[in-house]
């Protein structure tokens, strides 16, 4: 038995002018401007390149650290946040290679065996008779939606911005915690250093307070020195036993970020006293165009053409579709001749089916569509102006640091001649031991805050890297390119 559909030659003429007709219903996409964005608020050593910049590079080298750069070897392979988004990236592929299977025909095959029977009655008579068959089918199908308005196109599109989205999202995580990482470790060296002056300042307290007990059993100075000299040498201890207790807590994030437990990393002590390493010069060329190769600037853009063809996919509901099957085989009562030419049918045609009533559904789902690209157009807006904001915050901590750093550099060198002269006078008896206290404390508090801003020097320049997509931009014109 064959059941006939169209003519071959015709379904296939037919399926070839709707193919050549075909179109999409997505909103032409381009990407949104934001205006006011040509240059950079703050002033500096820096001015605007142009050109493209290179490819991202392993820019925490520029610090020149071993130490650091196994560390963030490490964090890029075993990171689990990195992980997760790269499982994420790899689950936004499967879905592309989904959404590329519509534009193809799907095959199979298909055999069966079956036996049946049916029993009759004669008219005007109580005898029956009973009839079993028997049935052997081997077939094959196929079908093919025609797309025709772009539905499955759409879905493709759609699917291959949010693996572009996915991508950049794996960058930006990697660089988040690379640059987490790099801040942690120069927040460590900033307590080994912190550590290193109060060592060094309890060492001179105690030699003070021996000082001091020793002019009061002589009767020059009295039990209140002695008191007050104390004093600041257990309060020195108490501030050393915090800086410890913040190294260790640090040292514990570090090896969290580097996916390890914290019984599994030991980072050793800096215990030279030139340990700090120079802060990295402020880049002479920042190119406004580092936002649009940043990966969250990326990623966003790409959710919001991922937005815009999903418009497409979801107006395509208000058309037909169209849907093309094939069916063929063998069908025989007996399995010894059922591969022969009567035992063979086939059929072939062309199904168009729509919607005609829903409710409103297909107009609910245009409008929640648009209403998703209007949230990624807001989004992708927001993340350019957070990106200068960024930039424009580490650009001035740059400057003010330097300015910052120099002018504490100049006050320790003034508190370290004024302890100087405290201690020489006390031991002239022409000072008392409050004064020497107060001069003591005066140097501690500013090489202090050497270190502190030193740390914060690091910080915002790693922040700048960050900020510049993990780029390194040299002082060059030619380089920016």
């Amino acid at each position: 038995m064959q059941r006939r559909g169209l003519p071959i030659p015709l379904s296939i003429a037919f399926i070839v002018s709707i193919a050549l007709t075909a179109c999409g219903l997505a909103p032409e996409y381009s990407r949104p401007t934001v205006d006011g964005l040509a240059g950079y608020k703050e002033e500096g050593p820096w001015r605007l390149a142009t050109g493209e910049l290179r490819e991202p590079e392993k820019w925490w080298r520029v610090f020149a650290d071993p130490a650091l750069d196994a560390l963030v070897e490490q964090l890029i392979v075993d990171n689990q946040n990195v992980k997760l988004a790269e499982a994420q990236y790899k689950a936004a592929h499967a879905a592309l290679n989904s959404a590329r299977a519509g534009l193809f025909p799907t095959l199979g095959a298909s055999a069966a065996a079956s036996r049946s029977g049916s029993g009759t009655a004669a008219s005007g008579s109580a005898a029956s008779t009973s009839t079993v068959s028997t049935a052997y089918t081997l077939s094959a199908q196929a079908a093919w939606e025609i797309d025709l308005w772009g539905r499955v196109r759409g879905g493709v599109d759609a699917a291959g911005a949010k693996l572009q989205a996915s991508e950049g999202v794996v960058g930006a995580v990697r660089l988040s915690a690379v640059a987490l990482l790099a801040q942690s470790y120069f927040q460590l060296r900033a307590a080994d250093a912190q550590q290193r002056l109060l060592t060094r300042t309890l060492a001179a307290y105690q030699r003070f307070l021996e000082l001091t007990r020793n002019r009061r059993d002589a009767g020059v100075a009295s039990s209140l020195d002695v008191a007050q000299a104390e004093t600041q040498l257990n309060a020195t201890r108490g501030q050393l036993a915090d800086v410890q207790l913040l190294r260790a807590q640090t040292e514990h994030a570090i090896a969290t970020l580097i996916g390890q437990p914290p019984s599994a990393l030991s980072i050793p002590e800096a215990r030279d006293a030139a340990a700090l390493p120079p802060v990295p010069p402020a880049p002479t060329l920042v190119p406004a165009v580092a936002l649009e190769s940043r990966y969250d600037i990326y990623s966003a853009e790409r959710q919001m053409a991922a937005a815009n063809a999903q418009i497409g996919v979801a107006r395509a509901a208000y058309f037909p579709a169209l849907d093309l099957s094939a069916d063929g085989g063998y069908r025989r009562s007996q399995l010894a001749n059922l591969l022969s030419a009567p035992a063979r049918f086939w059929s072939l045609g062309p199904t168009l089916a729509l919607t005609l009533f829903d409710g409103g559904a297909r107009s609910a789902a245009v409008s929640q569509a648009e209403a998703v690209y209007e949230q990624a157009v807001a989004s992708y807006r927001q993340t350019v102006l957070t990106a200068f904001q960024e930039i424009e915050d580490n650009l001035v901590a740059t400057r003010r640091l330097a300015e910052e750093s120099a002018s504490q550099q100049a006050a320790l060198v003034a508190a370290g001649k004024a302890r100087a002269i405290a201690e020489n006078q006390y031991r002239a008896g022409t000072a008392n031991a409050l004064n020497v206290i107060a001069a003591q404390a005066s140097e501690l508090n500013a090489e202090s805050a050497v270190i502190a801003i030193w740390s914060k020097n690091m910080v915002a320049a790693v922040q700048l890297y960050k900020n510049l997509g993990g780029r390194r931009i040299n002082a060059s014109p030619g380089n920016s390119k």
